[in-house]
C-alpha cells in the first residue's frame, strides 16, 4: 500500500486546484476565518473504497508481474550459462547466444515499460474518479462545519508551515466518505511482490 500511496501522491498534484476551480463560489460568512487542513490524496487512498479498488488493481497486474519475473529469471539464467561456458563455445555460438540474450533483455524492457504505463494510466483514472467523489464530501463537510478555507498540506508546494492538529480534518473526511459509500473496510493485503529489476545495460531512455 505504501507504493500505491506514493504513486497516488504524484497523481494527486493539482487536483484540488482543478476541483476548486470547477466549484461555484459561495458567499463567505461574516466573522473570523475558520481554516482547516487536509492531506487530500491520503484521504482518497485510505477510504475503504480506495483501498479496495487499489488492491484490486494490484491483483489485476499480478499475472503480468509474474510474466516479467519469469522472463527476468530466464535472462539471468542464460547470462550465467554464457559466462560459464563462454570459453568452450565457438565465436559463432557465443555471438548467437549473446544476441539471443540481448533480444530477451529488450523484450523484458519493452514489456516492463508497457506494463508500467498501463498501470499508471489505470491508476490515474481510478484516482480521479474517486477523488471527485471525496471532494464532494469535503466540500459539504467544510460548509457544515463553517470552514472558510481548507488547505491541502500534502501538495508539494503547499504554503502551510504550521497547523494545529485540531485543524486537520483528514480522518473526518475519510470517515464521512466511508459512511456515505457504505463500502466495508477491506481485509489486510499481503505485501506486494516487487517488480523484477530490469538490466541497466539495456534500459531504454525514460519517457513519461
Amino acid at each position: 500500500m505504501k507504493r500505491s500511496l506514493a504513486l497516488i501522491a504524484m497523481l494527486a498534484s493539482g487536483f484540488i486546484m482543478s476541483a476548486a476551480a470547477q466549484t461555484p463560489a459561495t458567499a463567505a460568512p461574516a466573522g473570523p476565518a475558520k481554516i482547516a487542513v487536509i492531506a487530500f490524496q491520503v484521504a482518497v487512498a485510505q477510504t475503504n473504497e480506495g483501498q479496495r479498488n487499489f488492491a484490486d488493481l494490484q491483483k489485476k497486474y499480478d499475472p503480468k508481474r509474474q510474466q516479467l519475473k519469469a522472463l527476468s529469471d530466464e535472462v539471468d539464467s542464460l547470462t550465467k550459462q554464457l559466462q560459464a561456458q563462454g570459453d568452450k563455445l565457438s565465436p559463432t555460438e557465443q555471438q548467437a547466444r549473446a544476441k539471443a540474450i540481448e533480444d530477451k533483455k529488450k523484450q523484458l524492457d519493452r514489456s516492463a515499460e508497457d506494463a508500467q504505463n498501463d498501470f499508471q494510466a489505470e491508476m490515474q483514472e481510478l484516482y480521479n474518479g474517486l477523488a471527485s467523489k471525496v471532494y464532494e464530501v469535503l466540500a459539504n463537510y467544510a460548509q457544515q462545519q463553517g470552514f472558510t478555507l481548507v488547505l491541502d498540506v500534502a501538495q508539494q508546494q503547499n504554503p502551510v508551515l504550521y497547523a494545529n492538529e485540531n485543524t486537520n480534518i483528514t480522518r473526518q473526511i475519510i470517515d464521512a466518505y466511508n459512511l456515505k459509500s457504505g463500502v466495508p473496510a477491506p481485509p489486510a493485503q499481503p505485501a506486494a511482490t516487487p517488480a523484477p529489476a530490469r538490466p541497466a545495460a539495456t534500459r531504454p531512455p525514460a519517457h513519461q
